[in-house]
């Protein structure tokens, strides 16, 4: 045997049981799930190549980790042991004809997801929650009994029917909003924030004071009972446990119900499924579970290791991976914000080969502690653009450098400002800012815009370059010659070009006011200030009270479009766009029932998604916002509503719950079609 794989062995072994203490004793990783599943593989496979250096000691045939100090020590009923991980077709069909080679019979299979959690044991006693343990090392956990009491998910007491001793397994989780709010809160006190949901689970779970786990939104997913009467299968235990109290959340994708399947080409369906629409689940999932449905076949398979043969975890392509922050460089946004870029070390995750990824600010790089150099935890999930979670200090070698944002413009040499209270660095050479003139275009003529077809980003660098706009205006005033001018482009092009800028005058005016890129004015409050001063003269002369007594128009807001009016140069673009024939003031709107008034929604509706009810409130005139204020008419509350109904009652604004709200919609509805002035009753519980 060669010495070098010996010592590779020795060496995986030992990261391996540093990278396990840190993942399941401190909940503190300093890898990915992805590489660590890297190192065991490449572990499993010199150990089945050597196995004379079988120890039953190596991570391979263990799971977890050893007791924290501080718990009392629980010893399992029987082993929680770890899935094997099956990540391509070919190795979960591998899978499947090991099963049936091993049982001599097809069988068939219960598939579930894979909460991304912390793996507990529930034990009951004369239908009483007495003891809560975490997995441990597999035969031994943590006594957490006090922590678990504490989740609304766990009930302390079974049903009359119920057997007098139950044990329950599952995995305890966190959504993932309650993520996000959990790591800025820590972020704002100067913590490390935690790498991932799962992360937050385990050291929310493993405190000591059971206050603190207390004060955090922990959730429970059954996957497991023993001591069940009359079960036969894995699918009528997961059953039994709903009737037994363990209730999963409402509102779920229907995907992630309990399934049975025929064969293993049904599991790889699905599979697919969960895969494309994982985004949609409030927390996270990180693969599918195959299970052998019958109980029998399962005891007949018996298990290998620390894994059951009778299993198989089907994991996701990893979203989380680390690397090298190589360099931090900044760019300058349409209103002159710059935007500090990570430059990585290439890294694939999900089948996609990410580079870079969003810093957001100067504050979040120093919130976070990133320095450039530094090995980084970097997350792409979905079609949200990568971001660095955190870096890895424990990597650190004291070669890292800290990073300052730029005195002047990377683009135009101008001086940089940052303004009391705004999270963003501005560079102050407005539209003489090449950087700013050419993301102003590409804005301005965007579909939600001013929907100019054939004016993309390599047009707009070309035309600002060959200096034929200078301004948003100019655009109006170009002719086909001078646009022939330009490399590449033929009469075809500038015929096409010209025919869609004369097409954009027939916008309406929110439009024009949404193109012109005013810092704050989004696409809905530019309607809501359409709406309510009709044209852009009377905007401009508006003052700052006036521009708060608009919806979901603040002080910032306010103050960003007093600036944008003072500016002499904005002044002249918008004189031109006027001499252009563009729409500068509001058509008549016919009267709306629910015109002028604040809905804010908060809660779970079950009759309607919250994008529905907004969509039907705002067809009625009404504003939907995002914040609660006390110029808000209604508050509506579903399910689970949380300070913002506090907030409400205490402001005496009215609630409204959902029946009310469907009733207002429909009588609104219906005298809409009748009238068109209708009165809106003001009331609602309080």
């Amino acid at each position: 045997m060669p010495m070098e794989d010996q010592k590779e062995i020795e060496k995986l072994r030992s990261e391996l049981n540093e990278h396990n203490y840190r993942y399941y004793v401190l909940a503190a990783p300093i890898i990915s799930d992805a590489e660590y599943d890297h190192l065991l593989n490449r572990l499993r496979d010199l150990e089945k190549k050597h196995p004379e250096l079988f120890s039953p000691d190596s991570p391979t045939q263990r799971v977890g980790a050893p007791i924290q100090a501080g718990f009392s020590e629980v010893v399992h009923l029987t082993p929680m042991l770890s899935l094997a991980n099956a990540f391509s077709e070919e190795e979960v069909r591998a899978f499947d004809a090991k099963v049936k080679k091993l049982l001599g019979h097809e069988v068939g299979y219960t598939i579930e997801p894979k909460v991304d959690g912390l793996a507990v044991s529930l034990r009951y006693s004369h239908r009483r929650f007495f003891q809560g343990a975490t997995r441990g090392d597999g035969e031994r956990g943590e006594d957490i009994t006090l922590n678990l009491k504490s989740l609304r998910d766990i009930p302390w007491d079974l049903p009359e029917y119920a057997p007098q001793e139950v044990e329950v397994r599952g995995e305890v989780y966190l959504n993932k909003a309650d993520f996000e709010r959990l790591n800025e809160e820590r972020l704002d006190k100067g913590e490390a924030p935690f790498a991932n949901p799962r992360n937050a689970a385990a050291g929310s779970l493993r405190q000591l004071d059971p206050r603190v786990t207390a004060g955090r939104p922990l959730h429970f997913w059954p996957y497991a009972g023993s001591g069940l009467r009359g079960i036969t299968t894995q699918y009528q235990v997961l059953t039994d446990l709903e009737g037994l109290g363990f209730l999963r959340p409402n509102g779920l994708p229907d995907f992630l119900q309990n399934r049975l399947i025929r064969n293993i080409d049904d599991a790889l369906a699905l599979f697919k499924i969960f895969n494309d629409r994982r985004h949609e689940v409030p927390f996270e999932i990180d693969g599918m579970v195959i299970k052998v449905n019958s109980l029998k076949d399962q005891e007949a398979l018996g298990f290998v290791g620390r894994e059951p043969r009778w299993a198989i975890a089907y994991k996701f392509p990893a979203i989380q991976k680390t690397t090298i922050l190589k360099d931090i460089q900044v760019q300058v946004g349409r209103t002159g914000s710059l935007n500090p870029v990570a430059i990585l070390e290439p890294v694939e995750i999900g089948g996609v080969v990410v580079s870079r990824a969003s810093l957001h600010n100067e504050d979040e790089i120093e919130r976070k502690d990133i320095r450039i150099g530094d090995a980084v935890l970097v997350q792409r999930a979905g079609d949200v653009i990568p971001q660095i979670v955190m870096p890895i200090k424990e990597r650190r070698t004291g070669e890292e450098k800290l990073f300052q944002m730029p005195e002047r413009c990377p683009v135009c040499s101008s001086h940089t400002v940052r303004l009391p209270g705004y999270a963003m660095r501005y560079c102050t050479g407005g539209l003489s800012c090449e950087a700013q003139l050419i993301e102003r275009l590409k804005h301005f003529a965007g579909r939600r815009a001013m929907d100019i077809e054939h004016l993309g980003s390599q047009l707009a660098k070309s035309l600002v370059e060959k200096k034929l706009v200078q301004s948003i205006a100019d655009l109006y005033f170009l002719n086909k010659d001078s646009l022939l001018t330009l490399e590449r482009f033929g009469e075809k092009s500038a015929d096409n070009l010209l025919e869609s800028i004369e097409k954009s005058k027939e916008r309406p005016f929110s439009k024009v006011l949404f193109a012109l890129g005013i810092p704050e004015v989004g696409e809905v409050t530019a309607k809501y200030l359409a709406e309510h001063f009709m044209s852009i003269d009377l905007l401009g002369r508006a003052s700052l009270e006036d521009l708060e007594a608009v919806p979901g128009v603040g002080p910032s807001i306010s103050e960003s479009i007093l600036q944008f009016f003072g500016e002499a140069h904005n002044q002249n673009v918008l004189e031109r766009l006027a001499q252009a024939g563009l729409n500068l003031q509001q058509r008549a709107k016919k009267q709306r029932p629910l015109d002028g008034l604040i809905f804010v929604l908060t809660g779970r509706l079950e009759r309607f998604t919250r994008p529905e009810a907004q969509s039907r409130l705002e067809a009625l005139g009404a504003v939907v916002s995002s914040t609660l204020t006390k110029k808000a008419n209604f508050l509506v509350a579903g399910a689970e509503s949380g300070s913002k109904l506090e907030k409400a009652q205490s402001w005496g604004v009215p609630v409204l719950e959902e029946e009310e709200l469907l009733r207002m919609l429909d009588e609104s509805t219906s005298s809409e079609e009748t009238s068109p002035h209708v009165t809106v009753d003001l009331k609602g519980r309080s």
